[in-house]
């Protein structure tokens, strides 16, 4: 018997082909009724018996496009109405004020390369070629419903060879919405000084000469502006040190293929995996070989990428290179530059080529990083690839706006039980870094239909994040929250494993302002949802000068020396090397008290460890000192210092054997080995000694130290020994960038 079914599919389901496959399965199965997009997801109206209906939902979800990730999925019955004729998709309609999830960005597939490559084929080195499995996603994306006119791309009007393959059901082009080729565009031009180039070929051979000569071109990307040059050649990436303000923090690499990755790095099948991806982040492998001088000098790891642009292969064709430095185009500590005119105002006078196109970028988005700790894929920058998707918290979280922190900002929305976390914005410490982050929150105010019921953000009223939401709650009259830095940490691994119960928290980062008006960062926590104990804790020490400490290892160094220990007796060629008016002056602050708060931050611990042992007196980036002094660490060795067991996190034994180590001449890569080792050793020991006293068994890792992957792995081992469930964050960063879902997770509602 004919009856008619409703179909809602909620989830990632529009920008990757949901429409034209849902087309294709009715249309072999025999099934009439129409698809189309509304702004909460693709819905189906079919017109069938009841078992074909069985079936025809079965096969839709074992059979989904590669990209789309089905979140929900709905049926009901209802009348027949007028009886429908065939299959089709239909309009896009607006419907309420739900939305739908927003595609990531995605890499160029292989079945458009392989057309690409096909002289026969009408987009023969074509380099914007793109399908329903590949192409632009949220880059381009204005507003929903998901339709060629809501992007970007509403620029260009489709030539008839490519009408003809949008409504081409054999094609595999069939509804996709940034379709084009080189009669439609976007096209390439390239442009140094006054001169321009707008033919791909001769662009393609002048960007390949440069590379060739050892000098570097800028080239607009999916989500910004990107510097390449080789890493093999010195006097080009010194150049893209000095553009970009960046003395040493290492560069991500660029490679041709798996093979060339395998010649510098370690690339087991899980990294493979990752680095092969339709999300193609940067992965950080266990580096063998170097690529080049001033890479990543001093560094165990290198952060490797594989080409997801057609230009990137072409180049790679063209140059014989294997490997190419891969960097954004902007100055350190500014978000990645999108629009033309910003890029060639801030190349001007540089005398390298600059390749622009003409699809505007709505939404920028830096590549993403990702490392593997406890054997799991881990976010370090959450980004291109990975941004918008959503978090499920299963509480409710309508109109809850969370600001997120300071460092490596970003934001979310609440929509249902979803947390929609932005893409990572950075630290706030600039104008340009602070516009992107207002200009970010009203793009997804539009994008999700989103209008602010409450914000949340962190306890810290010197936060920009922290000012801004009261503005925005004063302006609208609206409720705002704080919250607590490391309770919101907690809760963003709560959120995304969907823990609802009490946990402990064993929360490490750099400083968070405390509910006692000091900062923590040190912590061993109990934590529901709604609530959070302090258990134990790094000890307190002074952080000489504030802020100016976390880029002066050195002053903490002075300060764990003073506090800890008790006296100034610094190790050989310390005082020398820092100076002795600059320890005097330090020791000063310190007993006088002026301008030192005390903080428990596990980073600022790092930091003083680094400086001591004559790593790092100096960050030029944010955690260099801990960097360092993880890439030092011989992990061959595997004793540790003793520890206090009825008071596992004091400091002070540890300090004095590092000390006397350093006295009687210990290698310093065995010292910081040691380090690792007793710091997972202490925190262990106190999540047992809390977890049997509070018996709780379920214990989170969190903060910017996890990701360290020698002490995540060593702990995580080592908790899981003693019977504990260790939740460590994959989908979310570890680091602030998690901070806003977490405090959203705090501010929702129980369902």
């Amino acid at each position: 018997m004919l009856k008619q079914y409703f179909i809602e599919i909620k989830g990632v389901v529009q920008g990757v082909g949901f429409r034209p496959f849902i087309y294709r399965m009715a249309t072999e199965m025999g099934i009439n009724g129409i698809v189309y997009n509304d702004n909460s997801g693709v819905t189906i109206s079919v017109q069938t018996t009841k078992e074909k209906c069985e079936s025809f939902i079965e096969k839709i979800k074992v059979h989904a496009p590669a990209a789309s990730d089905i979140v929900s999925f709905t049926v009901h019955e209802e009348p027949v109405t007028d009886v429908f004729e065939g299959f089709h998709i239909d309009n896009s309609r607006e419907s309420g004020t739900g939305v739908t999830a927003i595609s990531p960005d995605i890499a160029v597939c292989d079945d458009c390369m392989g057309e690409i490559a096909n002289s026969k084929d009408k987009r023969f080195r074509y380099p914007f070629i793109n399908c329903t499995s590949c192409g632009p996603r949220f880059s381009i994306i204005k507003m929903l419903p998901y339709d060629r006119n809501a992007t970007t791309m509403s620029d260009f009007g489709m030539c008839k060879d490519c009408s003809s393959e949008f409504t081409d059901i054999s094609s595999r082009r069939f509804h996709a919405q940034p379709v084009c080729c080189d009669d439609c565009g976007p096209h390439y031009t390239m442009c140094r000084g006054t001169d321009r180039e707008n033919d791909y070929g001769k662009i393609l051979q002048k960007i390949c000469d440069t590379l060739t000569k050892g000098d570097i071109v800028a080239i607009k990307g999916i989500g910004g502006y990107n510097l390449l040059c080789r890493s093999d050649s010195y006097k080009s990436v010194m150049k893209i040190r000095s553009i970009k303000g960046r003395k040493s923090k290492p560069f991500a690499v660029m490679f041709k293929n798996t093979d060339s990755v395998r010649r510098y790095a370690v690339l087991g099948k899980e990294e493979e995996i990752a680095l092969t991806s339709p999300r193609r982040p940067i992965v950080l492998l266990q580096q063998t070989r170097m690529t080049g001088i001033g890479v990543n000098d001093g560094y165990k790891t290198i952060g490797a990428i594989l080409p997801y642009m057609p230009v990137h292969y072409h180049i790679f064709e063209n140059t014989g290179a294997e490997s190419l430095i891969f960097t954004s185009a902007n100055k350190e500590g500014s978000p990645i530059i999108k629009d033309d005119a910003e890029a060639l105002a801030f190349f001007a006078g540089e005398d390298i080529p600059v390749v622009i196109h003409d699809r505007a970028i709505y939404n920028r988005v830096d590549d993403s990083v990702i490392t593997f700790i406890g054997g799991k894929e881990r976010i370090i920058r959450r980004s291109r690839g990975y941004a918008p998707e959503e978090i499920d918290t299963g509480r409710n979280c309508e109109g809850i706006l969370a600001m997120g922190g300071e460092m490596n900002s970003a934001f979310a929305i609440g929509k249902g039980t979803k947390a929609i976390p932005s893409q990572y914005i950075g630290d706030i410490n600039n104008r340009n870094t602070i516009d992107f982050y207002k200009e970010m929150i009203k793009h997804y105010y539009m994008l999700y239909r989103f209008i602010p019921e409450k914000i949340i953000c962190d306890y810290h009223p010197g936060y920009f994040t922290t000012r801004l939401a009261e503005a925005i709650s004063t302006k609208r009259k609206i409720r705002l929250q704080k919250v607590q830095h490391h309770h919101a940490h907690t809760a963003a691994v709560m959120a995304e494993y969907g823990l609802d119960k009490e946990v402990l928290s064993l929360a490490f980062d750099g400083l968070g302002l405390g509910n006692d008006g000091s900062m923590w960062g040190g912590e061993l926590l109990a934590c529901t949802p709604e609530s959070y104990r302090r258990i134990m804790h790094l000890p307190a020490v002074a952080i000489p000068g504030g802020n100016i400490a976390s880029r002066m290892p050195w002053r903490m160094a002075i300060s764990y020396i003073d506090s800890i220990c008790g006296h100034g007796v610094y190790p050989k060629g310390f005082v020398e090397r820092v100076g002795e008016y600059n320890v005097a002056g330090v020791e000063h602050m310190i007993h006088a008290k002026i301008n030192t708060p005390y903080g428990s931050g596990a980073g600022r611990l790092f930091d003083a460890v680094s400086s001591l042992l004559g790593i790092c007196d100096e960050n030029e980036y944010q955690g260099e000192a801990a960097i360092k002094l993880e890439h030092i660490a011989d992990m061959c060795e595997t004793h540790r210092y003793p520890i206090d067991k009825h008071a596992p996190m004091t400091l002070h034994l540890l300090f004095d054997a590092i000390l006397y180590d350093m006295r009687r001449g210990v290698e310093v890569c065995e010292i910081a080995a040691k380090f690792h080792n007793t710091l997972a050793y202490m925190m262990k020991s106190a999540a047992v000694i809390a977890a049997k006293k509070n018996k709780i068994s379920d214990i989170v890792l969190c903060g910017g130290v996890f990701q360290n992957k020698i002490l995540s792995d060593l702990l995580i081992k080592s908790l899981q020994e003693c019977g504990l469930k260790v939740y460590y964050p994959s989908r979310l960063p570890c680091n602030d960038s998690s901070l806003a879902v977490g405090q959203m997770f705090i501010a929702s509602k129980k369902i």
